[in-house]
């Protein structure tokens, strides 16, 4: 086997963990794009990687090569869902049936495509655990290389007789890549998703604590007003119009008083987007109200 090819199409995996990081990261820090359109980067990318691959053979024998095409497409499924792995599995399946073409082609189609199946389920089984685990991860490895069998036998006899040829590099391909990278790529996204969560927790609690201060503040000087109020209410004539005034002023002090207590009640951080001249701003009533948690 040529150590070199099974190093250049291990960078080429190890490339796309790079850039899932830094475009996570960027994404989830700015928030400038929503997650659809981070699965179809990803999923582009991931193609791309696909393809790279399919041109980066290993050869492990004089003239016998594998590749490892499925690795970079049950990946991105794993770690960014079904609909990042079908955009993948669709460009790496269109460059395979288009540009490469051959009596092959069909069987390389479904061997792409099923593998981002076979990654869908494995991440439904995940998520049902909790989390993507290493048995997921192997167990997807496992299931990708009996899918590239079945590509194999869509050839016929010479699927079979190629399939006896290069079964053990493809099973270490599959094994071995996709289950030694998922848990790079797996950890990679735990980690800015606790990163995330312990940002949005300090922005809490940093917005709750102002929050409150400045009801406290308010409330203060409501009180005072909300006592002058009542004494002029007492030295008023009922059906005057002062005293009508005064009856407003008193509503608006209930209301302001439900601003308060609801300001002391904020568990979230909702935001009101901004208008014309009116920059973004916090959303109190559902900031504070529990049906929003």
């Amino acid at each position: 086997m040529d150590f070199h090819h099974v190093i250049e199409a291990a960078g080429i995996v190890a490339l796309g963990l790079v850039f899932y990081s830094y475009l996570r990261r960027w994404l989830e820090s700015t928030a400038r794009i929503d997650r659809r359109l981070r699965v179809l980067l990803n999923g582009v990318v991931f193609g791309g990687l696909s393809i790279t691959l399919m041109i980066s053979r290993i050869e492990f024998a004089p003239g016998a090569y594998v590749d490892a095409r499925a690795v970079p497409i049950a990946l991105v499924t794993l770690v960014e869902g079904g609909w990042a792995g079908l955009v993948a599995a669709v460009i790496a399946a269109g460059y395979r049936l288009v540009w490469m073409g051959g009596s092959g082609a069909l069987a390389g189609v479904i061997w792409l495509l099923a593998t981002a199946g076979t990654a869908a389920l494995a991440l439904m089984w995940a998520r049902r655990d909790g989390q993507v685990r290493n048995r997921h991860a192997f167990a997807l490895g496992g299931a990708v290389f009996v899918v590239t069998f079945a590509s194999f036998l869509v050839l016929g006899a010479r699927g079979i007789e190629m399939f006896a040829r290069d079964w053990l590099p493809l099973l270490v391909v599959s094994v071995v890549g996709i289950g030694g990278f998922a848990r790079l790529f797996t950890d990679v996204a735990n980690a800015q998703a606790a990163e995330a969560a312990r940002r949005e927790s300090a922005e809490l609690r940093a917005i709750t604590l102002l929050a409150r201060a400045a009801a406290h503040e308010i409330n203060n000087a409501l009180m005072v007003v909300a006592g002058g109020l009542a004494i002029l209410a007492k030295h008023l004539p009922a059906d005057s119009e002062d005293a009508q005034w005064a009856a407003r002023a008193r509503e608006g002090v209930v209301t302001v008083k439900n601003i308060i207590t609801r300001m002391n009640s904020i568990t979230q951080i909702e935001a009101v987007p901004g208008q014309g001249m009116l920059p973004p701003m916090l959303d109190i009533r559902k900031s504070s109200d529990p049906a929003n948690s």
